[in-house]
C-alpha cells in the first residue's frame, strides 16, 4: 500500500483514516517530506500546526 497524506493536517498515513485529526480526506498527491520529533520546539511543525511526532508532508493536494 502507498503512503497518503491526510488533506487536513499532512500526517503521512497508511491506512484509510489519519490517526490524528481521523480524517478521510487522504490523498496519494503530496510532496515533501518531513519527520517531526519535537512537535513543541519545532518551526516546521508550527508552520504545519502539527501536534504530535510523526511523518508529515510539506504540500497535499
Amino acid at each position: 500500500m502507498t503512503k497518503m497524506a491526510c488533506r487536513k493536517c499532512h500526517r503521512i498515513v497508511e491506512g484509510k483514516i489519519c490517526p490524528v485529526c481521523k480524517s478521510s480526506s487522504l490523498s496519494d498527491d503530496w510532496k515533501g517530506y518531513v519527520v517531526i520529533i519535537d512537535p513543541e520546539n519545532s518551526r516546521i511543525a508550527k508552520m504545519l500546526k502539527a501536534v504530535e511526532p510523526g511523518e508529515y508532508a510539506l504540500r497535499v493536494r
